[in-house]
């Protein structure tokens, strides 16, 4: 379940990002829409880390949450920022992915 806990926290990091890219490009009270859906996520995102951590190694954990986040922000960005989507970004996303699964498999939980 704890694993869960993580993957949805992750998720959570990824929808703070994109909300922050949108209050970015937003103007009046949809920019504060954006900044509050931020900050829903931000809250979402942290509380599911800290629950995951409960029973999961707090170093693995932080490498799966950030890299969901991680790998996931870049997708959004090529998808809704029109950030490019070079071979090479696209290659480092694959061996970050690699490495959140490889993580899995050899956590002893």
């Amino acid at each position: 379940m704890n694993w869960i806990f993580l993957i949805l926290g992750g998720l959570f990091e990824v929808g703070f990002t994109t909300c922050l890219g949108k209050a970015k490009e937003a103007t009046g009270s949809a920019s504060m829409l954006w900044y509050a859906g931020f900050v829903v996520c931000l809250f979402l995102s942290m509380g599911l880390l800290i629950k995951a951590t409960q029973s999961l190694p707090l170093g693995t954990a932080y490498a799966v949450w950030t890299g969901i986040g991680a790998v996931g922000t870049v997708l959004m960005g090529i998808i809704f920022f029109k950030e490019p989507a070079e071979f090479w970004r696209i290659f480092f996303i694959f061996t970050l992915i690699a490495s959140i699964i490889g993580l899995k498999v050899v956590s002893s939980h």
